[in-house]
């Protein structure tokens, strides 16, 4: 029987994520656990740029929501679960009041209004320091759990499951019909489909699973802050994990996700020089390899 390169990577990936608890110490899962977080992040926000051709400068303003809801809930007494129910609904809510008068708008527009609201978040988050922490933070009462292992299968269930629901989405009709519109709006919209929805779609499924991710970091963290969750240090980290994992194959996120994460803790002994060393190598890739690591490998036989 023979197995397509990308049968063979995700088995080869998912091997290697149920295996590693049995030979990865504590400090190694913490890295590989905050690594699948971010390829949830990465895979979300590839749906909406990948495929549907909408560049969002703001992934943090979705998953700002998710963490922060899911926190002030906690802080109320609610538990996990509803929390992060309650997070992911105020991702989905908000990302719905943005995207409604965005996606009516072409050209740059849409990428900066969603980079005005991470920056109008990042305002409201400050100026309620009272209820959110301001930039030290908001202390959550609860977390997932206090071992390693545990939280390491909570973020890699987490991550298989979203990776198989959102390729899933990608190869039905939902993602054909936004590559349609992702390459051509007018043509698509000639042809009898309605771009405005689709492109929604995309934005609320994307919206739901940045804050559930977002929301799940907080209870693995134990805190909800600007420079985890919020801070466009982060975002460009999201979008940097797609273009070098590979743009448009959803899963190419998470790749990038783990390399960029995993490379930054190893290279930590170089001091600030790591930051440096893992964006030159990301940026080689972008330039060399526009179809990223996992569109190449996928197509090995192209330009032959």
């Amino acid at each position: 029987m023979r197995f397509s390169p990308l049968v063979a990577i995700v088995l080869g990936a998912l091997l290697f994520g149920v295996s590693a608890p049995w030979w990865l110490g504590a400090y190694f899962l913490g890295v590989f656990t905050v690594a699948y977080y971010f390829g949830v992040f990465a895979m979300s926000w590839d749906l909406l740029f990948g495929f549907a051709g909408e560049v969002n400068f703001g992934p943090t303003f979705l998953i700002g929501l998710g963490a922060y809801g899911a926190g002030l809930l906690n802080t109320a007494g609610w538990p996990i679960p509803l929390c992060l129910a309650g997070g992911a609904l105020a991702a989905v809510v908000g990302g719905v009041a943005l995207a409604l008068p965005a996606l009516r708008l072409r050209g740059p527009y849409f990428g900066l209004i969603t980079l005005v609201a991470v920056l109008l978040l990042l305002d409201c988050i400050v100026i309620f320091a009272g209820v959110t922490g301001g930039e030290i933070g908001m202390m959550v009462p609860d977390v997932l759990s206090i071992s390693a292992r545990v939280n390491y299968w909570y973020a890699f269930g987490f991550l298989v499951i979203s990776g198989a629901i959102l390729f899933g989405l990608s190869r039905s009709s939902l993602g054909l019909i936004l590559q349609a519109t992702g390459q051509d709006r007018i043509e698509a919209a000639a042809l009898g489909f309605n771009v405005t929805k689709h492109k929604l779609a995309a934005f609320v499924i994307s919206a739901l699973f940045s804050g559930l991710a977002g929301g799940m970091l907080t209870f693995y963290e134990g805190t909800a802050s600007v420079d985890t969750v919020v801070d466009l240090s982060i975002a460009v980290q999201i979008i940097i994990a797609v273009v070098f994992g590979g743009r448009r194959t959803i899963l190419g996120g998470v790749l990038g996700s783990v390399f960029l994460v995993l490379f930054d803790e190893l290279l930590r002994p170089i001091g600030q020089l790591n930051t440096f060393v893992v964006s030159a190598i990301a940026l080689l890739v972008i330039l060399f390899l526009p179809d990223g690591v996992l569109g190449v490998l996928l197509r090995p036989q192209e330009g032959r």
